[in-house]
């Protein structure tokens, strides 16, 4: 029999706006930027991003988490915590509020957990808020232990040693370190810490049915924070039989996921998933030192026992080390005014919330150059041309590229391009400022983000972002052959960041990374520009072929027979091929024409 989870809630389409008040009422160090319900992010009070002189550190995801991430706001922690709905990421442009919030002249560092949407949403905002001009840096950690380690893409989650990460790179940004030093910081600790949890039971979202998966008398180990599938279920055990399981799982020699031998310094955490009594969470923080001592041969300096990142109403707990050095201690041990920590609360009280930031207002010149021009110079017709010639090659190739994705995926592939290409080619004839060859990159992302949807439009939305940042500042009339292929090989780096996917993925790089190389090689080698260009081109095309012979590391076609695979190449990987190679041949005949 199922029945409506209790809550203590209003409109379950509220709790996260009623959280965000409720914690700014309580904690008097924080605020809120004034933008519900799309842009949901807590900030420090005493922080203005003009005038900053601190490296920012920024964090979030979905919520359902708490106290993470919004409870760790405050000095010597996070500058702001950016929330999305329950259990989902939060959108691009609440991150960009929250970096323009609270970033002054020495940059931003972004910590994000290990999950798709998150590395997609936080990447894009940073690429967004890199061609405005900040300095933006991004740790991605994944410090999941319980299952074998993972193939592709996907890679470690996210879990609760995210904190121990928040609090070391808080730490360095106050002590006023730069942001490379800042992020060196976070990535080490990323790296030093471990975590698995075991839940006795699943959560119930708001205004959802309750779940009884596990059943009476069970137990999973290795249970996701969202509540996905652990590595096994098992009957309940006593909590030192528990304990003494996860910790040999993190711990292990096989899969190496942390780099602890016997004589390390170690930082314990024990996490309550949100249902487990205080009293059970110190029981099994009182089993787990001894047995690292004894059974492990390390030494524990740190213990940290509480909920610092739950999933919603779970009953559980989950454990991480941290290998401790003498520096990660001096960063935990550095004063936080994060109130869940925890820390006392001051009684300055300012406003509770503050206006959501806006982009910076354009200049005269650059609003009059974001249009497009009466006349034309040579660059600006070749690249009409081109942007023309690509986006027909991506309409025409619509019903094959669908055909295609039927086999291996949701068979959409061709009709979400098609509108990209669409839109792309209607809003060139209006408005791109084609003379501007950064701006118009820029507005190509821009059309491209307005009607493509799924992980292909934030992809080519990156892919042009970081195209933007690197040509930005660059003469718009005279874009030197180098500065194009130094630009297009940012753009697959940014791509491969933020999606996770390198050559041999069986993805769209698998034909833009071999174009690339070519390019820049024949570029080196001192060829004719165009020439280069074009037989670039035919390298993306045999790489988007060669997809034929690839495994896929993620996505719905890694389900896909090999059998079927062998038939049809990735037809992401083909639509790229396609508009590269039209564009290369229509600049050749464009420059002859001229």
């Amino acid at each position: 029999m199922s029945f409506r989870g209790k809550k203590l809630i209003n409109d379950p389409n509220d709790v996260v706006t009623e959280f965000i008040e409720g914690v700014v009422e309580t904690f008097p160090g924080l605020q809120y930027l004034d933008g519900f319900p799309e842009v949901k992010v807590v900030l420090r009070a005493d922080v203005s991003g003009g005038t900053y002189d601190k490296v920012s550190v920024i964090s979030g995801g979905g919520s359902g988490h708490e106290p993470a991430h919004a409870g760790f706001v405050g000095e010597g922690m996070l500058t702001a915590a950016i929330c999305g709905d329950v259990f989902a990421s939060p959108p691009v442009d609440s991150i960009l509020a929250g970096i323009r919030a609270v970033t002054g002249p020495m940059g931003c560092l972004l910590v994000v957990k290990n999950y798709t949407g998150d590395r997609l949403n936080f990447g894009l905002a940073a690429e967004q808020a890199k061609s405005e001009g900040y300095k933006i840096e991004t740790v991605i950690v994944g410090d999941d232990c319980a299952l074998p380690p993972p193939r592709g893409v996907a890679g470690r989650r996210g879990l609760a040693g995210t904190i121990l990460v928040h609090k070391v790179a808080g730490a360095a940004a106050a002590a006023g370190l730069s942001l490379a030093d800042v992020t060196a910081e976070a990535k080490y600790a990323s790296e030093m810490v471990g975590t698995m949890g075991v839940a006795l039971s699943v959560c119930t979202l708001p205004g959802r049915v309750a779940s009884d998966r596990l059943g009476p008398g069970k137990m999973e180990l290795g249970l996701g924070i969202h509540g996905e599938p652990g590595a096994a279920v098992a009957d309940i055990q006593p909590v030192d039989v528990v304990v003494s399981h996860v910790l040999k799982q993190i711990l292990s020699t096989e899969t190496q996921y942390v780099p602890i031998t016997r004589g390390s310094r170690v930082v314990l955490m024990i996490n309550g998933l949100g249902a487990t009594p205080i009293m059970e969470l110190m029981i099994a923080a009182g089993k787990a030192v001894p047995q690292l001592q004894l059974e492990h041969g390390l030494a524990v300096d740190r213990v940290y026992t509480g909920s610092f990142m739950t999933s919603l109403d779970m009953a559980g707990f989950s454990i991480s080390v941290m290998r401790a050095d003498q520096g990660i201690l001096q960063r935990l041990d550095a004063p936080t005014k994060a109130p869940y920590w925890p820390v006392g609360v001051d009684g300055n009280h300012p406003p509770a919330k503050i206006p959501v930031p806006v982009p910076p207002s354009r200049s005269p010149r650059s609003e009059e150059a974001l249009s497009r021009p009466q006349e034309l110079n040579e660059q600006g017709y070749i690249l009409e041309a081109a942007i023309e010639a690509a986006t027909n090659a991506i309409v025409n190739l619509k019903d094959s590229l669908n055909e295609w994705d039927s086999k291996v995926g949701d068979g959409d592939c061709g009709s979400t391009m098609f509108r990209g290409a669409t839109a792309i080619l209607e809003d060139m004839r209006k408005h791109y400022p084609l003379n501007d060859a950064a701006e118009t990159v820029n507005e190509i992302g821009a059309s491209i983000r307005r009607v493509m949807g799924g992980t292909s439009g934030i992809i080519y939305d990156i892919f042009c972002k970081a195209s933007y940042a690197k040509l930005k500042g660059t003469d718009p009339s005279a874009i030197s052959p180098k500065q194009w292929a130094d630009a297009f090989e940012a753009s697959i780096a940014a791509v491969s960041k933020y999606g996770g996917a390198i050559a041999g993925y069986r993805t769209l790089l698998d034909a833009l990374i071999p174009a690339s190389a070519v390019l820049q090689e024949r570029l080196d080698a001192g060829d004719d520009p165009v020439t280069a260009f074009v037989v670039s081109s035919e390298a993306a095309l045999s790489g988007a072929e060669a997809t034929k012979h690839m495994q896929p590391q993620a996505g719905r076609s890694s389900y896909v027979t090999g059998e079927i695979l062998a038939s049809v190449p990735d037809p992401g990987a083909m639509a790229a091929a396609a508009w590269y190679r039209a564009a290369a041949l229509a600049v050749k005949n464009k420059r002859q024409a001229l």
